[in-house]
């Protein structure tokens, strides 16, 4: 029988050190051979991230170890000298989900790898390590990894950090990678990517993964053995597909039910009329940033972040923006939201201009459109009570009644499901889904008419999602929403928006209703992002047939003709000659893609264009 490379045995964490403290880990035993990738699978709060720290050895007060022992390599490292556990580091790595705290901010990226680099293996070289690093970060998909290497974290995304720390992680060839919910902020493409880089470092240098995971589908995707944890215990145990197919414990079975279904379900829309009020335009809207070149005599680079985009959205659509990390849905966010101003053409809200609004039809605009942000624990002032956050929008909007202003913040935190008994707490100590939900109380506490849930639920555990899921759609309809969803979370998009934008490098490749998007998509692109979503459930479009390799071309050096060319398993001469434009695909449907071809069919005296592939 193989010797584990990790063992943990009857392991007991207790939140504080006297008897009376809340136990988090409850007598945990697990082991980890080599070259083997085992699951964690749980519910927030169900001690994931309690466990991950404390087999790296990284637990913090007032969490302490009350008993039990992590066994690597032979060695119990809860209790060895720090100077033997500084010479572990090189063989054990974590990564965590929270990736923009991480790293120095006043440093670059690559700059701060390669002293890691260098710290745990002496000797090596300064270019050894920048070639060694740089090569990474091309692994996991930084666009332009050469130049990004220079960066700050502050220019890095979230997806993009992640990936970074993923990096950071690997860069040593450690014997045990803890990574911590590492994919959740990722697209489903990088996901994939990280996922198949996490198992060629297993094959090539006998690394052990535990892949922490709120997600079930993730997990499965990623490894051999899934273990399902609830209140700091295993509860279950099994063989990744015996565990999918026939779970025995109550929790993992409803954890498999709660799953999103993509293909396999009907998914009820409600029936839109088409003549509802336009409420956002796009005409197309470009935005290019000025960003300094770092060689030479200096000059500028144009990032053409956002290009030429053009579509509506109507009064009453959950409206979806979906595509891979850096293809401008941050971008087209800010233009939105008016925080930024577009370079060329127009966003337009319920047809009046926004780059023109100012003064007291800017504040107006401003209570028309709210943002819900992906991070539910940096989005909140940590010392100001959760009632006084959610007064102070209505105060800058002019109210002055306290009693209505009360009356007004208690009534929508109960249609979001908050206890009134918050009102007068710190968000500190409050779950991250106790925590978005504040998020949304503060949009909807001015009535808005359209929402922006920019990754709203990508922190959030499968159980949580599925709760704030159903409280969007409930709200909705009370309040008489219209939501914009940028996601790369394409199981929720199926669940609840009506209409899908996928965008790659600053376009839109296809707009089309759910049905046809996931049944019948019209561009190449948009099949890859659907053959990379995790599901418990057979795809209708195989990775194998669909995924991507390499990275999306420079935004700054966008080539001729369609910019998808180099990554398209369909592409063709025509390809690197023009690029091409949204073509009509039944009466509301499209993609710019050169195997669109519109067609006239007539019927009855009437003329329509409709779309076959070619």
């Amino acid at each position: 029988m193989t010797t584990p490379l990790l063992a943990v045995k009857n392991l007991t964490v207790a939140a504080g050190r006297g008897a009376d403290a809340p136990v988090i880990i409850d007598a945990l035993s697990l082991t980890l051979a080599p070259s083997e990738i085992v699951g964690v699978v749980g519910a927030s709060g169900a001690g994931k991230t309690v466990l991950s720290k404390a087999i790296v050895n990284w637990l913090e007060a007032p969490l302490s170890v009350r008993s039990g022992e992590v066994m690597f390599e032979g060695k119990n490292i809860l209790t060895i000298p720090e100077d033997e556990m500084r010479g572990l580091r090189r063989r054990i790595a974590y990564v965590g989900s929270n990736p923009m705290g991480a790293l120095d901010p006043t440093l670059p990226v690559g700059a701060q790898i390669v002293e890691k680099l260098r710290a745990v293996i002496p000797g090596t070289s300064r270019a050894e390590a920048e070639k060694r690093v740089i090569a990474l970060l091309d692994a996991v998909r930084i666009p332009s990894a050469a130049s990004r290497f220079h960066d700050y974290p502050s220019q890095f995304s979230g997806g993009m950090m992640q990936r970074a720390l993923i990096v950071d992680a690997l860069v040593t060839n450690p014997a045990l990678l803890v990574a911590d919910n590492v994919t959740q902020p990722l697209d489903v493409t990088v996901a994939a990517q990280v996922i198949r880089l996490m198992k060629e470092l297993v094959a090539e240098f006998n690394t052990a993964v535990l892949f922490v995971s709120s997600s079930l589908p993730v997990a499965r995707e990623a490894c051999s053995r899934i273990l399902v944890m609830e209140a700091g215990r295993i509860v279950e145990e099994q063989m990744t597909e015996a565990l999918v197919t026939t779970p025995t414990y109550a929790y993992t079975r409803e954890l498999v039910e709660q799953t999103p279904k993509i293909w396999a379900e009907t998914v009820p829309m409600p029936k839109l009329a088409d003549d509802r009020q336009v409420v956002v335009s796009l005409r197309d809207t470009s935005q290019i940033y000025q960003v300094k070149k770092r060689s030479g005599l200096g000059g500028v680079n144009q990032v053409r972040a956002v290009r030429n985009v053009t579509f509506d959205i109507r009064r009453g659509d959950s409206f979806a923006i979906v595509g891979e990390s850096g293809c401008g849905k941050s971008s087209l966010m800010r233009l939105l939201s008016r925080l930024e101003l577009p370079s060329s053409g127009q966003v337009l809200c319920k047809g009046e201009d926004i780059a023109g609004l100012r003064g007291s039809a800017l504040l107006k605009f401003r209570k028309t459109l709210q943002m819900v942000l992906q991070d539910p624990f940096g989005s909140l002032p940590p010392r100001t009570a959760v009632g006084r956050m959610l007064e102070d929008p209505l105060r800058t909007h002019g109210w002055r009644d306290a009693a209505k202003i009360k009356e007004r913040v208690l009534k929508v935190m109960t249609d979001v499901g908050l206890l009134e008994t918050l009102y007068e707490e710190l968000p500190l100590g409050l779950s991250a889904g106790q925590r978005q939900r504040i998020n949304v109380a503060r949009a909807l506490v001015l009535e808005p008419e359209i929402l922006i849930m920019d990754e709203t639920l990508s922190a959030l555990d499968q159980a949580e999602q599925f709760k704030l899921l159903d409280l969007f759609q409930k709200l909705q309809v009370e309040y008489d929403l219209t939501y914009i969803f940028i996601s790369h979370d394409l199981a929720m998009v199926r669940k609840v928006c009506n209409r899908v934008a996928v965008m790659y490098l600053g376009e839109v490749f296809e707009l089309a209703d759910n049905d046809r998007l996931f049944f019948d998509p019209g561009h190449p692109y948009t099949k890859a992002l659907l053959s990379a979503m995790p599901t418990l459930e057979e795809r209708r479009y195989r990775p194998e047939d669909c995924l991507l390799e390499g990275e999306p071309p420079s935004p700054i050096n966008i080539p001729q003709g369609c910019s998808f060319k180099s990554r398209c398993p369909h592409a063709m001469e025509i390809c690197g000659q023009s690029s091409p434009v949204l073509t009509v695909r039944g009466t509301t449907d499209f993609a710019a893609c050169h195997l669109v071809k519109p067609v006239i069919d007539v019927d009855g005296g009437k003329v329509a264009l409709r779309a076959i592939m070619g």
